[in-house]
């Protein structure tokens, strides 16, 4: 019988509206293409896949377990709760032919507690992440930047909001690399 294993990733912003958001849909589609999202399950072999930190450690050698992605992005302020994505990375992610469907929220101690890593997009929101998860006495999450996952080093993910579509593609082009390279990395 297969054992149910559980990954969990948070993408923050500022707002959440523009780059999390971005990141989040990336990242979805991404485990979806690859049949390891939250709604598709593939089973593995722990025999065979290198599976270190992911809970089955202490699964059987030649046990099988299902792999599933909890996937969510928030925000380190108040500024856009409840309003939707930025109509700008609607309009990428649709060229793109990525679904996204988002509400704006706010980072909260339970996310520090419940997810296995939180990526964010810059040194304001590291910074931001860190003191907050000071005061969690039972901070789980690995905080780190996205961008630290970049094959093009850039470590950066700059906020698009006062720019124009080019910038939004910039987003999404730095999101499918950074994603891409953290599914390699901890699936």
């Amino acid at each position: 019988m297969a054992e149910q294993v559980t990954k969990s990733v948070l993408f923050v912003c500022l707002g959440n509206i523009c780059r999390s958001p971005i990141a989040e849909a990336v990242f979805r589609k991404l485990v979806a293409d690859q049949n390891i999202s939250d709604t598709v399950s593939t089973v593995h072999n722990l025999k065979e896949d290198n599976l270190n930190g992911f809970g089955a450690e202490n699964c059987e050698k030649n046990s099988f377990f299902l792999l599933q992605w909890r996937i969510d992005s928030a925000a380190t302020s108040t500024y856009e709760l409840g309003n939707p994505p930025d109509y700008r990375g609607q309009a990428c992610m649709k060229k793109h032919g990525v679904p996204m469907s988002h509400v704006a929220r706010q980072v909260t101690k339970e996310d520090f507690a419940t997810f296995d890593y939180i990526l964010c997009m810059d040194e304001s929101n590291l910074r931001d992440l860190n003191r907050k998860s000071n005061q969690v006495k039972n901070c789980r999450a690995r905080i780190e930047l996205l961008g630290s996952y970049d094959p093009q080093k850039k470590l950066i993910i700059e906020d698009p909001y006062y720019g124009n579509d080019a910038d939004f593609e910039t987003v999404y082009q730095q999101c499918v690399r950074c994603c891409r390279a953290f599914l390699e990395k901890v699936r």
